[in-house]
């Protein structure tokens, strides 16, 4: 089945790669003359106004919850309206650590509508396993450009029809008015209906929190958001709006990431990253790696295209929505730096959960060990029990007296992918249950990697400087054989806590100290007797030594 998301990207970046003069000289004209937004002076930025939402609402620039604690978004997108059985996905995003998702509704102008019925179940679910949700209408997908694509109004329209379901429910859900409700053509026609629409809500009672995407297919590359944002939050008469920008091939250099980003901060304008991208395509590369460091560092969420169902499965987290076959793009998402296990925090509405539920899990049984590869393990455990229910495991891997979360599943059973060749490992599995009391650790189990066949490779790694906290290094890889190698994928470990957070001259994952890289466009081929060279910036604890084994798709190499 062909998504709207993949016909989006496809209509999105083709219009682009069209007009990409036009697209120069705009990304010029934006750097030489701010937007608006960005150029407010602080006495003049966005305040909210004195009335607020009975839960979910926009404080100083920011999301908070009823109580005034900041929630900062970490989850996915779910295809719920093309996938109405696969309703379990909201319990395996939320055992991989998710606080929020968003979930994708049609308004019957483009595709069957969801009932009341069916969004109330939506929200009883969402609510039940503790995430937040963002309902979205997809059929605005490109108004202007897309001739199926319905209007805002008509999606104000369908929100307004389900005001019963809706009411009450502000501490829990936000409304996400329609889906990148714009092409690229005559994005300046975004502003007015976007208004309108708002103001529809709020004139037939609506206090809930209201998202609004951009332009430009969600991209804003002609800065139409940007420009108008503080225009339209101005027209909200609650102050209760977030703005939602979505990254993919448009966003594919550091500096557009964080100009972005930045803008809206400085002007308190509220923003999240309602969609993005990280594979490379046809149409390039989103740095995804800036997204989520940036976004961590200013503290705005995040929401991951998208849990499974992808027309082009590239972009599918979960294959065959089965959350223990995550891609290397769920890995990086859930697993990775900057990544959802490690800065997701639940909404605190749903503190103590059910508040006679103090009990935890009893720890799972011993984890087996089995189909172990150089770079996999598959675990098995014996089920916890518990006395409501078991929500999820979280596997992780023991080093001393430190852990680290390397996998996560809602069953009694996973493979933790990732790992380099010849290695030792020690493993362990923790329960948990709705409520978030966690078991005690299971017993350990020792893995050892198997070898990696010898490859035609060597490679020379280098600490180029130190600093309190962080280093900078160098990866050199060297093709010793005789024929070139078309693209590549480096595999290292690092023992000592290291992370990458910023890398050229590759694109790296990382899983605990499982460090994974591939390459940049521009040296995706290492010619027989050439070599390519990798730098990046890490962090680190006191003591930082080197990876002392290296492989290049699969194959051992020497090292230099």
């Amino acid at each position: 089945m062909r998504t709207s998301r993949s016909t989006a990207r496809e209509n999105s970046l083709t219009k682009l790669l069209a007009g990409l003069a036009t697209l120069v000289g705009l990304v010029v004209l934006g750097v030489l003359c701010p937007a608006v937004a960005q150029a407010q002076s602080p006495a003049t930025e966005a305040q909210s106004p004195a009335a607020k939402a009975t839960g979910l609402h926009i404080s100083d620039g920011r999301l908070v919850e009823g109580n005034g604690n900041d929630f900062v978004m970490r989850g996915v997108n779910h295809a719920h309206t093309w996938y109405p059985n696969e309703t379990q996905s909201l319990a395996d995003v939320k055992a991989l650590g998710a606080n929020t998702v968003r979930v994708v509704l049609a308004d019957g102008h483009r595709w069957t509508a969801n009932s009341a019925a069916d969004v109330a179940d939506v929200i009883a679910q969402c609510k039940a396993n503790r995430l937040i949700c963002v309902l979205e209408v997809h059929d605005t997908t490109g108004y202007g450009e897309d001739a199926a694509a319905g209007t805002l109004d008509q999606a104000a329209d369908y929100w307004i029809g389900l005001k019963n379901v809706l009411a009450g429910q502000e501490n829990y859900i936000i409304i996400n008015i329609g889906n990148e409700p714009w092409g690229n053509t005559g994005p300046e026609g975004w502003t007015a209906p976007t208004i309108a629409a708002i103001q529809k809500l709020r004139g037939a009672g609506f206090q809930h929190t209201i998202m609004v995407d951009a332009p430009n297919w969600g991209q804003d590359w002609q800065g139409v958001m940007r420009a108008n944002a503080k225009t339209v939050y101005d027209a909200d008469t609650t102050g209760n709006l977030i703005f939602s920008i979505h990254m993919y091939s448009v966003f594919d250099t550091a500096a557009e990431i964080t100009d972005y980003l930045n803008a809206f901060v400085n002007a308190k304008l509220p923003l999240l990253i309602g969609e993005f991208g990280g594979p490379a395509d046809q149409w390039g590369d989103p740095d995804e790696d800036t997204m989520m460091a940036t976004a961590q560092q200013l503290k705005l969420g995040y929401l991951a295209w998208s849990w499974s169902g992808n027309t082009d499965p590239i972009l599918d987290l979960a294959t065959d929505f089965d959350p223990s076959r995550l891609s290397s793009w769920g890995q990086r998402i859930f697993n990775g730096v900057n990544g959802i296990a490690q800065t997701s925090k639940e909404a605190t509405v749903f503190g103590g959960g059910n508040p006679g539920d103090t009990q935890a899990p009893t720890a799972p049984g011993t984890p087996a060990a089995s189909a172990v590869t150089a770079t996999s393990a598959a675990l098995t455990w014996a089920a916890a029990t518990d006395n409501v229910g078991v929500a999820g495991y979280d596997v992780v891997r023991v080093s001393g007296t430190s852990e680290t979360k390397v996998a996560s599943s809602t069953t009694n059973s996973v493979t933790v992918t990732g790992l380099t060749a010849s290695t030792a490992y020690t493993f362990a599995v923790y329960a948990r249950d709705a409520a978030g009391n966690r078991s005690a650790r299971s017993a350990t189990v020792n893995v050892t990697t198997g070898s990696a066949p010898a490859g035609t490779c060597s490679v020379g790694y280098r600490v180029v400087g130190e600093w309190q906290g962080g280093f900078q290094g160098e990866i050199a890889i060297r093709n010793t054989g005789t024929a070139a190698i078309s693209g590549w994928k480096l595999a290292f470990s690092f023992a000592n806590g290291q992370t990458v957070t910023n890398m050229w001259g590759g694109t790296p994952t990382q899983s605990g100290g499982s460090v994974s890289v591939t390459p940049a466009s521009y040296n995706s081929t290492i010619s027989a007797g050439g070599s390519v060279t990798v730098g990046f910036i890490g962090t680190r604890t006191a003591t930082n030594t080197a990876p002392t084994g290296f492989t290049l798709n699969g194959a051992a190499c020497s090292t230099a």
